[in-house]
C-alpha cells in the first residue's frame, strides 16, 4: 500500500496539467475512499488538488503563451496586431494618394 500511496501522490502531481477537472477530481475521490480519509479531511483533500489543478493549468497556459510569444519574435514573424496595423497604414497611404 505505502508503494501505491507513492505512486499515486506522484502521477498526480506529475500529470495534474495533464488532465481534466473532473478527471482530477475523480481520481482524488478513489483516493480518498482508498485511503479511508474522515470527510473532512477527503474534502479539503479535494479542494486542495482542484485549487493546485487549476494553479498548474494557468501556470501551463502561461508558459505556452510565453513560449510561443518567444518563438514568435525570434523567427520574427508578424503578429495579428502588428499586421492589423500595417493594413491600417497601407489604407491611409491609398487614401492620401488618392486610390
Amino acid at each position: 500500500m505505502p508503494f501505491e500511496f507513492m505512486k499515486k501522490a506522484m502521477m498526480i502531481g506529475i500529470g495534474i496539467a495533464m488532465k481534466t477537472q473532473s478527471e482530477i477530481e475523480e481520481m482524488t475521490k478513489d483516493f480518498v475512499e482508498k485511503t479511508k480519509m474522515s470527510e473532512d479531511e477527503g474534502k479539503k483533500f479535494i479542494d486542495d488538488m482542484v485549487k493546485k489543478y487549476d494553479e498548474a493549468k494557468k501556470d501551463m497556459e502561461k508558459k505556452i503563451r510565453d513560449g510561443v510569444a518567444e518563438y514568435m519574435t525570434k523567427a520574427d514573424i508578424a503578429s495579428k496586431k502588428e499586421l492589423e496595423e500595417l493594413k491600417k497604414e497601407v489604407e491611409e497611404l491609398k487614401k492620401a494618394c488618392g486610390k
